[in-house]
């Protein structure tokens, strides 16, 4: 293809454009190659509604566009993918202050997405964090702005956590209030015993006011910005309610404090239970993020790096790749790598869930923060920074946590209008009493205990902390939850598809058999090794090393053509060769009648057969090979406890029809399909989409990665490629298929921890409003219902933590296939 041509930006429209009042969006663009590329693109861009300007830039791979105010970037994203192209997401994570129930997030979110050039927000109440993603780079200062003009505080999430852990004195404000609260309350609580007293008025005002406006300030400042900012939380039905209460006491206090009933209790004591509740809230909310806080304790700080010197100790994050690490025995593995020297155990636990610590040797692969036995090993480095596998599992599970259920979107909308309503409902319990012709003290007591026992708070955490107790526990037990959405569709989940190798069994097959149709056997095997000389498949691996074992010397292979899911073919000295499955030999017109009888016998044990075939001068069999690979020891177990979930299993594979059939009758699979190409995979999934239910893929490899993002759930085997991971909502860190059933385990207790949570939050309100406003609801009672909804729903998901998953990892490890 010819050289790009430089591309020259016109400035004088650009600057016309933006003296018109244009927005800019500055678009990083992935996939253009040429010049005709950008041309291309230039003219769809300038197509799009309300777009007046687009210059491509192929050089740095950007598109600067400017739109008219209101042009949506995602029509701007659109049609640069519809044009064949991509557009790079940034993701910008931020800590929000000042939040306190689910109106708050429906505040912060909508004042983020109006930023010009913000796709996605994501406001999680229980981490105090939002997620933003853009097409086109948006500042820092931009969205904090956004978040401050909202009448919430924000920072970026990296400066928000920097200051080191200072020993917590939250407590403080609660003693203080109970403190202040407690000579108020004791009146009340003792008239059941017969016993009645009251303080002096000026005493329970003096007792009362540095609780109202001292510790109530942060309700007082919290509902001021809400109500500047045009909405309303439930920081603000606090402020109203207690103000009101003591503004009532305050009144009564004047008119005649010896003879009158003051309600300063009800304000001080709603406040200080209040405190008590967030207090509490936030012990919990804390308990639920230790999932991330435990995996980033598991990095070490320094190496020991081998140079020409000898042994000296580094910061890890000066290691890169290609150095070589000592591994001291108890300690842990700096990186990630490949062990060169030595011999140990080392023990994954913490970040697979396996159980027994794993033997290592050179050659074989360890993970950083694992921890070393007693042997010396040496490592070579081959991950270090976000690129290694503990930085990427604590990328995910961040991930995770910070997206929100399907459901949630339900509570959102509700949420949106809840703060309103409750104002609403108080007004009318106010001059409803009054009408009836209750007194003004009586009709503003019922009001105020509207106002506090309305909980909007228990409403935002009631999924976000089911969803970040089930991620967490999940993660501990060697399951990764990319997002809330695969969380809450597994639990649906009634049919699981497999694929075979490396899923269902061990995934290293080697030679049974080469047996040839005519001549030696060692010469077919030769020339199937020439086939596979640069093949990276599991079953070219196993024809090299069969051939290696026997001392075959490979002939050189040219016009080498790998097929997709059916073989290879290419020229090796002279004659045209292929080599690959059943299928493509009828495909090809090759004959393999002769040699048919024998092939069976190892496709009815269970065995995958390759066909050597020629085609020079015409196409004829010259041998079969056949393979094994053995099943992994758990895989009966996992189908078993699918079925007794009531989840049904399908095998899918590439396999010939004998040799899936036998695979299926040992493990209890009932439903195969069999000779299925990868592309078909994906199809397979949808047809069985098509009966109405959900369906979950569990795989392997990248031909399994359409099939994985066909699924209602994708499920990634651990250990196996970057694709099928990225392409799966789901992946097990360890390759055991009991972590499936596992899987769906978790997701099935975290949903029913979410519904639970709703109901209570919903039933607060729903039954604890209505009590309030017919005057059966003391304020001081109301106040404690509504503080401890919080405490409740959040105390309900943890008790997820409790969950385990019934693989434990302590399984026999795969016998050698023989």
């Amino acid at each position: 293809m010819n050289a790009p041509t430089p591309q020259v930006i016109d400035t004088a429209t650009l600057d016309a454009a933006a003296s018109s009042c244009a927005l800019r969006h500055k678009l990083d663009v992935r996939g253009m190659t040429c010049a005709a590329c950008v041309t291309r693109l230039e003219r769809v861009l300038q197509r799009v509604p309300g777009v007046e300007a687009a210059q491509v830039n192929l050089a740095n791979e950007s598109a600067t566009v400017d739109a008219a105010p209101g042009t949506a970037v995602e029509s701007i994203v659109k049609a640069v993918r519809q044009a064949g192209f991509d557009v790079a997401m940034h993701s910008l994570d931020l800590h929000i202050e000042g939040m306190s129930c689910a109106s708050c997030v429906g505040r912060v979110e909508k004042a983020l997405a109006a930023v010009p050039g913000v796709s996605a927000v994501t406001v999680n109440l229980a981490t105090e964090q939002a997620r933003v993603e853009s097409a086109a780079a948006v500042s820092q200062e931009t969205l904090i702005g956004a978040v401050r003009r909202a009448g919430y505080d924000a920072a970026p999430l990296q400066i928000a956590a920097a200051p080191a852990q200072a020993p917590r004195r939250d407590w403080l404000p609660v003693l203080s209030g109970a403190i202040l609260s407690a000579p108020l309350l004791l009146p009340m609580l003792a008239m059941p015993m017969g016993v009645h007293f009251m303080l002096p008025g000026w005493v329970q005002w003096l007792l009362a006011t540095p609780v109202q406006f001292l510790l109530g300030a942060r309700f007082y400042r919290s509902g001021w910005k809400a109500l500047r900012a045009g909405t309303g939380n439930m920081d603000l039905l606090v402020a109203l309610g207690t103000s009101a209460a003591y503004g009532l006491s305050i009144y009564l206090l004047l008119q005649d404090s010896a003879t009158q009933h003051l309600y300063f209790e009800a304000a001080a004591v709603v406040i200080t239970l209040v405190l008590l509740g967030k207090w509490l809230e936030a012990r919990a909310k804390r308990r639920t993020t230790a999932a991330i806080g435990a995996l980033q304790a598991l990095r070490p700080e320094f190496a020991r790096l081998r140079g020409a010197g000898g042994e000296r100790e580094v910061p890890i994050a000066q290691l890169a790749v290609g150095d070589v690490i000592v591994v001291r025995p108890g300690e842990r593995i700096a990186a990630d790598g490949e062990v060169i020297e030595g011999a140990s155990e080392v023990d994954e636990s913490l970040l697979s869930g396996e159980a027994a610590p794993q033997p290592k040797a050179p050659g074989d692969t360890v993970t950083g923060a694992s921890i070393n036995g007693s042997g010396l090993i040496a490592v070579r480095v081959g991950a270090v920074g976000t690129q290694s596998r503990l930085a990427r599992i604590i990328e995910l599970v961040e991930t995770a946590q910070a997206r929100k259920a399907p459901i949630q979107r339900l509570v959102d909308q509700v949420s949106a209008i809840f703060v309103p309503v409750v104002i609403a409902i108080a007004l009318l319990t106010l001059f409803g009493w009054v009408l009836a012709g209750a007194p003004w003290e009586q009709a503003v007591l019922n009001a105020v205990a509207v106002l506090v026992i309305a909980c909007p708070c228990a409403l935002g955490l009631a999924t976000p902390a089911a969803i970040m107790a089930g991620t967490g526990v999940a993660a501990r037990q060697g399951i990764l939850i990319k997002d809330a959405e695969a969380l809450e569709i597994a639990h649906a989940v009634r049919i699981v598809a497999f694929d075979k190798t490396g899923t269902l069994t061990v995934g290293h097959p080697v030679l049974l058999a080469c047996q040839a149709a005519q001549g030696e056997h060692t010469a077919a095997l030769a020339l199937a090794a020439a086939l596979q000389a640069g093949s990276e498949h599991a079953l070219a691996k196993a024809v090299r090393d069969a051939a290696a074992a026997q001392g075959l010397v490979a002939a050189p292979a040219a016009e080498l053509q790998a097929v997709p899911g059916r073989g290879v073919r290419a020229t090796v000295a002279g004659r045209q060769l292929a080599l690959g499955s059943t299928r493509w030999m009828q495909e090809l017109g090759v004959d393999t009648a002769t040699l048919a009888t024998g092939a069976e016998q190892f496709q009815a044990a269970g065995h995958t057969v390759s066909w050597l075939a020629e085609f020079t001068p015409q196409p004829r069999l010259l041998a079969f090979l056949a393979f094994g690979d053995r099943l992994r020891p758990e895989a009966a177990a996992a189908v078993h406890q699918l079925a007794a979930a009531g989840i049904g299993a399908v095998l899918v594979t590439g396999d010939n029809r004998l040799a899936a059939a036998a695979v299926a009758r040992e493990l209890g699979i009932q439903d195969v399909r069999a000779e299925v190409l990868p592309e078909g995979k994906a199809e397979t999934v949808q047809a069985l989409k098509s009966g109405g239910l959900r369906v979950a893929m569990v795989g392997d490899g990248i031909n399994d990665a359409p099939a994985l993002a066909a699924a209602d759930v994708g499920i990634a085997m651990g250990g196996g490629t970057d694709v099928a991971m990225q392409a799966a909502g789901i992946t097990l860190m360890r390759a055991d298929p009991r972590l499936v059933a596992d899987a769906i385990a978790i997701s099935r207790h975290t949903t029913r921890k979410i519904r639970q949570n709703l109901f209570w939050a919903m039933i607060y309100n729903v039954v604890g409003i209505p009590l309030a406003a017919a005057g059966l609801l003391n304020p001081v009672v109301a106040g404690a219902a509504m503080a401890f909804s919080s405490v409740s729903v959040v105390t309900n998901a943890l008790t997820l933590t409790r969950w385990r998953a019934t693989a434990t990892g302590a399984a026999q490890r795969p016998r050698a296939t023989a």
